[in-house]
């Protein structure tokens, strides 16, 4: 009599997209002020291009879900949402920690399932690879107990992302929000790649990125 092996499982394939990134978004006219050196149009043209490259980079992630987008531009919100992101306005002008709270707000209303990543725009160098690895780490990190995560920038002080669930999301952008964010309990992402930690705040910003080889928006400025 022949014993039939039982049937090898399926592969479950990968995890499920747990996460909806929010993506605050300046308008470009206003955006990267400290690139000094240049001028007025090569900072607009640059805001936009890193604000592109890091919402390509979110929808691109299997840990993401979807990006949502807060802006006041109303040209700019277009081109975001035919990348494939949700826009919606910025409700509170000037007020970074108070537009996340507020999108955090609207994201819980329409998506109740998915954990909230408040993701600076400015990111120009970040890979899908890079944020879906700190995620996964993120959602381990949810599932021992401890809800918020962030990223601290390259130079340790300020904060490129910062999640927790919607009951406990509370971001502290701002002055050394680094430390604000690990002092009121959020636990630093081990697993944060160069690409995630390097935002575009000036040029010496600007080199380092693109020394990671930056997004196409990115490189197509930088190269010219």
């Amino acid at each position: 009599m022949t014993v039939m092996s039982a049937p090898l499982a399926p592969d479950p394939g990968p995890p499920p997209a747990g996460f909806l990134v929010l993506l605050p978004v300046k308008p470009p006219a206003l955006g990267k002020s400290r690139l000094v050196g240049l001028g007025h149009d090569e900072r607009r043209l640059l805001a936009r291009a890193f604000a592109l490259d890091t919402a390509q980079a979110a929808l691109a992630a299997h840990h993401v879900a979807g990006v949502l987008v807060a802006t006041d531009d109303a040209a700019f919100s277009a081109e975001l949402t035919a990348l494939g992101c949700v826009a919606i306005p910025d409700g509170v002008s000037l007020d970074l920690n108070g537009t996340l709270r507020q999108a955090a707000a609207e994201a819980a209303r329409r998506w109740p399932g998915l954990v909230p990543v408040a993701l600076c725009a400015d990111l120009p160098a970040l890979r899908a690879v890079d944020l879906d690895e700190a995620l996964g780490e993120v959602a381990e990190a949810i599932a021992a107990g401890t809800p918020a995560s962030f990223v601290a920038d390259t130079e340790g002080v300020g904060t490129t992302l910062y999640t927790a669930p919607y009951d406990a999301f509370d971001p502290h952008f701002g002055l050394e929000s680094a430390a604000v964010h690990q002092a009121r309990g959020a636990r630093p992402v081990q697993a944060a790649a160069p690409t995630l930690r390097r935002d575009g705040d000036d040029l010496d910003d600007l080199a380092g990125a693109r020394a990671h080889g930056g997004g196409p928006c990115t490189a197509a400025l930088t190269g010219r």
